[in-house]
């Protein structure tokens, strides 16, 4: 028996010295490369709109067309809010009072996302453009990723509008 123990001794032995034995030449190569952000953050919209036509006392309705933020900064953090507002109001002749239209007559509704990449993403409220609203965000998250969204405009004409081809301006930013 104590030969089979001395035996197996000395093949544990023999294992240990070939499993720790250092090789006799070795070299390492640290390998770097760069990922480099390629636009940074950008939001466009399309250049033109038309709504619904409406009377005096109704509403005028439709989509403004895809709007998309890219988000290709690259970097950890990558949160954003995208802001919409009426940066001219709607006027029609010479925009006196009774031919414009101003942003609390203005409901901007963002709707869903449209083919989201590397969320989480946030859609804000509908609600009136009196003031400067959030349209879309992404609250949180790391790296590039982008968002569109369809819009809805609801242009409310007060009753003592004149009747014309009233035209404003829908500013969409990003920061």
């Amino acid at each position: 028996m104590r030969t089979g123990h001395a035996a197996i001794a000395a093949a544990v032995a023999i294992a240990a010295i070939a499993v720790t034995e250092v090789p006799a030449n070795a070299a390492d190569t640290t390998t770097t490369f760069t990922v480099t952000a390629t636009t940074g953050l950008t939001v466009g919209a399309q250049p033109n709109a038309s709504l619904s036509s409406a009377a005096p006392g109704g509403d005028a309705v439709g989509a403004l067309g895809n709007v998309t933020v890219n988000d290709q900064r690259s970097e950890l953090s990558t949160d954003w809010i995208a802001t919409v507002s009426l940066s001219t109001p709607f006027t029609t002749g010479s925009g006196t009072a009774s031919e414009t239209i101003g942003g609390a007559s203005v409901v901007y509704d963002p709707r869903t996302a449209i083919n989201p990449v590397n969320g989480p993403f946030t859609a804000g409220t509908s609600g009136n453009l009196a003031s400067p609203r959030t349209a879309f965000s992404r609250p949180s998250g790391d790296g590039a990723n982008s968002v569109s969204w369809n819009p809805q405009l609801t242009v409310s004409v007060p009753a003592g509008n004149v009747s014309g081809a009233y035209s404003g301006v829908i500013t969409h930013s990003v920061a």
